[in-house]
């Protein structure tokens, strides 16, 4: 800005300023940033919170105990029964979600986070396959999601408050994790019903008419 502009805004009291003895005007710094627009509120960054595809990796590796108490209070014991190629697969699986999840969400570009939802999608589309074709239940597959949902949203919740960020970004943060989710709970589903194949319908009592 010109110097005429911040002589018109002292004069009009918009902009502290105070005079020297030889009769020149002095603005201070803090002044002049006040002025300026805030920055614009974005999601933070998640590799500044601590978030690694690492790190959220471990959310997920329970010991063999804790395994056991899971199945057996589940209704999908079946996960834990799984020979060990099997598990192998929805642990790879499981892996890269959470990568193509975290990278979603950090995304500078909307096309890349669209990109990597859509790639994570896909995975999840498979992982409900799979679980129909080992004759799991749709149920079974929700279940099983929902395992996987609930340590991520918790954990990036958990960090959000732990550094200590604002409402507005917090809030923006957990809901575009939330919605993610959702668009990938539907892809699992839509995957175990493809593979499953349709539900037989239920027959109906044929009618007796009294003569």
């Amino acid at each position: 800005m010109s110097e005429a502009t911040l002589r018109r805004w002292s004069d009009g009291g918009l902009v502290s300023v105070f005079t020297t003895p030889g009769g020149h005007r002095r603005f201070s710094r803090s002044s002049l940033r006040s002025l300026l627009p805030p920055a614009p509120a974005g999601r933070p960054h998640l590799a500044r919170l601590g978030v690694s595809a690492e790190r959220m990796a471990r959310l997920y590796r329970p010991s063999h105990a804790r395994r056991e108490a899971v199945a057996h209070r589940s209704r999908a014991p079946w996960i834990v029964a799984l020979p060990p190629g099997e598990l192998d697969g929805f642990r790879e699986r499981g892996r890269l979600l959470v990568a193509l999840m975290l990278e979603h969400l950090d995304a500078a570009d909307d096309e890349v986070a669209a990109q990597r939802l859509v790639e994570a999608a896909r995975v999840a589309a498979e992982q409900g396959r799979v679980v129909a074709r080992l004759g799991a239940t749709l149920s079974d597959a929700v279940e099983a999601f929902l395992g996987f949902r609930s340590p991520f949203v918790e954990h990036l919740a958990r960090l959000s408050s732990e550094r200590g960020l604002d409402t507005r970004r917090a809030t923006e943060l957990l809901m575009a994790a939330e919605s993610a989710m959702d668009r990938l709970l539907l892809a699992t589903m839509t995957g175990h019903s493809l593979e499953a194949g349709p539900t037989p319908r239920a027959k109906r009592p044929r009618r007796v008419t009294a003569p």
